[in-house]
This record gives C-alpha cells, sequence and structure tokens, in this order.
C-alpha cells in the first residue's frame, strides 16, 4: 500500500508548529490519552476492488483490502474511531440489486461509529433511506435537515459523542443542499438549514453544554467551490468549536490535509478522501492533560 503522508502538531490554539516530542517533556505517561481517527467518503458501493483492466484504478480499492486495514490499525492502537462522510450507495450494481443492504453489512462489520448522510444517500427515496438506516449498527448524524415525514422523524441524530479515556469526541454531520441536485420526489418534504449557521450551533452546544475536548464535523458539502457555495474550506473559515473537518461529495483526493484558521484564530484542520475507498483517512491526535493536540494525519492508498 502506498502512503500520501502529512505530519504535523498543532497547538490548541494559534497554528505554531512544534515539536511531537515537546508534548511528552514535563508529563507522565497517564497525561497522555491518544486518539486515532480513520475516515473513509463517497464510497458509492465499491464493494469489490476496480477490475484488472490497465486503467488507472485498477486492481485498487474493494472493502475487503479497507477491512484488513481497518482491523490492522485497531489490532496496534487502543483508542479508534471510525467514520464515513456519505453517499454509501450507488455506482455499482450491489446497489442496483440489494438497494444498499449489501453496504450497511460491511459497514456493520467494519465497526463505524458514525456516518452522515450523502446527497445519494436519498436515490431510493426516504423509504430507501431510511431502510438503511434501520439495518445500521451506527448512527447516521446530520443536523442541517429538518424531517418533516413520519417516516424518517427520530430515525437520525444531529451529533454523538464519544468517550475516549475520559476525553470527550463530539461528532456532527452535515448535508449538502439538495435542491437541484436530488429530485424533490427523492427528498420530500426534507428542509435544508444553513449549514454554517447549524454548525457554529451545534458545535458550541457540543463543547460548552457537552463539555466536549475535541469536535468533528462529518460534512457532505463539498471541499471548495468556484463560485460562493458553501464548502468545507468556507465553513472552516466562518466557524467556531470545530477542530476537524472530514469532507464528502466533491471526490477531492488531497495530497495532504488543510489547516485553515476559524473566526476565533484557532485551526481547522480540513481533510478528504477521494472516492470509491481508494483511500484511507487516519489522524492521530494526542491530548495532553486537555490543552495541547498533536496531530499526524495519512491518507493512505488501498
Amino acid at each position: 500500500m502506498k502512503r500520501r503522508k502529512f505530519i504535523s502538531t498543532t497547538a490548541a490554539y494559534g497554528t505554531g508548529i512544534i515539536l511531537g516530542s515537546s508534548l511528552f517533556a514535563n508529563s507522565s505517561v497517564h497525561d497522555i490519552v491518544k486518539l486515532t481517527i480513520i475516515h473513509t467518503n463517497d464510497v458509492h458501493s465499491r464493494v469489490e476492488p476496480f477490475p484488472d483492466d490497465g486503467s488507472r484504478n485498477a486492481n485498487r480499492g474493494g472493502a475487503a483490502r479497507r477491512s484488513t486495514l481497518i482491523n490492522n490499525i485497531r489490532q496496534t492502537e487502543k483508542n479508534v474511531l471510525l467514520f464515513d462522510s456519505g453517499d454509501l450507495i450507488q455506482g455499482t450494481p450491489y446497489f442496483n440489486f440489494f438497494g444498499g443492504e449489501v453496504e450497511i453489512k460491511l459497514m456493520n462489520q467494519m465497526r463505524y461509529d458514525a456516518c452522515t448522510i450523502g446527497n445519494h444517500d436519498f436515490d431510493n427515496g426516504l423509504d430507501g433511506l431510511v431502510r438503511m438506516i434501520d439495518r445500521a449498527n451506527f448512527p447516521f448524524l446530520i443536523s442541517n435537515y429538518e424531517w418533516n415525514d413520519d417516516i424518517i422523524q427520530s430515525k437520525t441524530k444531529t451529533h454523538q459523542i464519544f468517550d475516549i479515556e475520559g476525553i470527550k469526541i463530539g461528532v456532527f454531520g452535515l448535508g449538502v443542499e439538495m435542491e437541484g441536485l436530488v429530485p424533490d420526489k427523492l427528498y420530500q418534504n426534507t428542509v435544508y438549514t444553513n449549514p454554517i449557521e447549524q454548525a457554529n450551533l451545534t458545535a458550541t452546544q457540543l463543547r460548552d453544554e457537552y463539555m466536549c475536548n475535541y469536535v468533528v464535523c462529518l460534512s457532505h458539502l463539498g471541499y471548495k467551490y468556484k463560485n460562493d457555495k458553501v464548502s468545507d474550506l468556507v465553513l472552516a473559515a466562518e466557524s467556531k468549536n470545530i477542530d476537524l473537518i472530514l469532507g464528502g461529495h466533491t471526490h477531492t483526493f488531497m495530497k495532504k490535509p488543510e489547516v485553515l484558521i476559524n473566526k476565533e484564530n484557532q485551526a481547522v484542520i480540513v481533510n478528504q478522501v477521494g472516492f470509491a475507498g481508494l483511500l484511507l483517512g487516519r489522524l492521530d491526535i494526542i491530548f495532553e492533560k486537555n490543552k495541547h493536540k498533536c496531530v499526524s494525519c495519512e491518507n493512505i492508498q488501498l
């Protein structure tokens, strides 16, 4: 497996780069908690590797290879969270024949911890989305869609909190605007709300009310656009209380995660790993007495 690797270490406040070893200088082992976040996006029903046809992605990807890599990480790391940023389905006959059942079963076996909802996750309508949610052993997180149909009300959550050795990790989801992108009949009475406003409300609630030490946004907004459409980069610059944005929708193969400064002069990391399960994102985050975060990031090629 080839690796595209980016390693940076940032203080909890500001953007100064410090040596990772300095986090350990004045601390005992018990003061340090390490969390490994692994993530995917826009897998699009790519259950098997791309065919051996000499094309650019020949023999790459596939659920079995991804599962093996995830299991290897779990064998070497104590605290692991696994997320997806939407568009789980649509793209191969597995979806056409089984309507998302295979994809969810595989994600259950890989022990995903949470995902958000992509526009293609509506491709079988609200009924199809609900069937996927009901089969999942993990929550579907979305904070900027308002459900006005009984079939899906209470099926999703705005956020989820994970406790990692006393460190609270708050996670929430954001979806893309569906008007003009998804046929009305598929999303029906679902209302899209301003993602920046909703993100700041949810992140502030996670930070202040639930006392989360680290806030992660699973975004299906897209990495960036040429117009003023809300993207992950726009969100990061306008955000408050978000530490990490794991993106999707634009199928962006990032060579390295990007670090931006938010409205409160804090660092926000943005990452996305292309599409079809060709990459697996990994971030190692080290907390020292809740004051510092050491982040090592790599996008691993399958």
